[in-house]
């Protein structure tokens, strides 16, 4: 693990640019000197860990006693793609503009970035947990389907938060039976790309007999900044 860069902001907050071979990714990190509760904080679908939605919650995070680290894995943020990765894009924008059915075309494009994606965020994973200012337990927040995946297979992930969950994976709907750590799961009622009643439907096929749906109106980007707040308080029950 190599760090790139590091700058103080404003808030205390440690921000720290790293590369862990091909795998760029940033770390934030509150003043304290205790060693720190990790959260892994992952943006939907590929965007990039620069995203400023996803920037500003690790900050406000960070500055709340977590430690927090995002990565762009293969085939999210400025990692080359693949042209079928690529095609999947433009066939999914064509058809959702048309109106037409868009579930093979999901699966095409999110299926092959989930599977690459988690053995790069464990390994990530590994890097982190052997700096003296993270402490653990961990969290994760962010991409549904990618977080199916890393509660179902990684053992040291003991709480998370989902965003949305409209549209994932066949594979990950059947892996959500084996997500048994607790969790808070965010709905926008009126998100007009993740339907609502599968979202429900994969909220009741977890797994874990700890679980919390929080429901809001509006679209997609809508969600209320007071569920940060939630989630903070929610991670404070499970990794503090």
């Amino acid at each position: 693990m190599h760090v790139t860069s590091e700058r103080r902001l404003d808030d205390g907050v440690l921000e720290r640019e790293f590369t862990l071979g091909e795998i760029p990714g940033t770390l934030w990190t509150p003043e304290s000197v205790a060693p720190a509760p990790l959260i892994l904080m992952a943006h939907n679908n590929g965007l990039p860990k620069a995203e400023p939605r996803l920037v500003a919650r690790a900050r406000l995070s960070a500055a709340s006693g977590y430690a927090v680290a995002t990565i762009d894995a293969a085939g999210c943020g400025d990692r080359p793609r693949t042209a079928a990765g690529e095609q999947a894009r433009a066939d999914l924008r064509r058809a959702m503009r048309a109106g037409e059915p868009v579930d093979e075309i999901f699966e095409s494009l999110v299926g092959p970035l989930v599977e690459n994606a988690v053995p790069e965020w464990r390994l990530a994973l590994d890097a982190l947990l052997t700096l003296p200012e993270i402490g653990g337990p961990v969290g994760y927040a962010g991409w549904t389907a990618l977080g199916i995946r890393l509660a179902a297979v990684e053992p040291r992930i003991t709480a998370a938060g989902f965003f949305a969950g409209g549209y994932v994976p066949r594979a990950q709907r059947e892996e959500a039976r084996q997500v048994t750590v607790p969790l808070l799961f965010l709905l926008q009622w009126d998100d007009e790309g993740n339907p609502r009643q599968r979202a429900l439907d994969l909220f009741d096929a977890f797994g874990t007999k700890e679980k919390t749906l929080h429901a809001n109106l509006g679209g997609h980007t809508g969600t209320p900044w007071f569920e940060r707040e939630d989630g903070d308080r929610f991670f404070g029950r499970h990794l503090k």
